[in-house]
């Protein structure tokens, strides 16, 4: 496997902790899963061109 597969499957599981599924995260909103989808897609970007 390469970089950029391990950190797509690491984004994508840091993507499914981000969601605010429990009490004490409701608050938080969309934030935190919203940046690591960016950081996700940008990723993904990166990935299918050819850059990592």
């Amino acid at each position: 496997m390469g970089l950029g597969t391990i950190l797509l499957i690491i984004l994508i599981l840091l993507l499914i902790g981000g969601l605010p599924v429990f009490p004490h995260s409701r608050a938080w909103g969309y934030g935190p899963s919203g940046a690591i989808g960016v950081v996700l897609i940008v990723l993904l970007v990166l990935v299918l061109l050819g850059h990592i």
